[in-house]
Parts: C-alpha cells; structure tokens; sequence
C-alpha cells in the first residue's frame, strides 16, 4: 500500500476566506494599546486593525496568541474563550 506523504503549506492570511474561529481556545483582549502597530504587523492572518486601540476581527482570529507575545506594553491578554 502506498500513501502520499507532505502537505499543503498555505500562504499566511489564508483564514480570510474561511472563518476559522470555531476551534479558538483562547482569544486575544485588548486591554491597552498605544498604536505602535506591532500585534498587527506580527499577525500571521492579518486581522488586526489599528484605529482608536487595536481592534481584532474574532471570526477570523485563531487565536495564537502571537500579538499578545509581541505587545511591548502587554495590553493584549490571552482569555479562554466562551462559548
């Protein structure tokens, strides 16, 4: 028997044609944002917009975590999610 081996490597931002929120354990809270910009340029999706604060779109969220990692001030808390 002969099985395929490897896999599709997507290009980042691909969850913006899918909502891929569904599975999400922890969201991303943004409790303090100065505007450096930082979460969104570290978004591997793409979903975080800079306007008043940072604002997250959650359908499309996956919720890595990565934007609160790279806030230098720590204003973006990670949250269990609720259902």
């Amino acid at each position: 028997m002969k099985y395929n081996t490897g896999a599709t490597i997507e290009d980042a931002g691909n969850s913006i044609l899918n909502k891929t929120s569904s599975w999400r354990v922890l969201k991303p809270v943004v409790e303090k944002c100065k505007k450096c910009g930082l979460c969104a340029t570290f978004c591997p999706e793409g979903i975080i917009q800079i306007k008043d604060k940072a604002i997250i779109d959650y359908d499309y969220c996956k919720g890595c975590g990565i934007c609160a990692e790279e806030c230098p001030i720590k204003g973006i808390k990670m949250i269990l999610e609720n259902k």
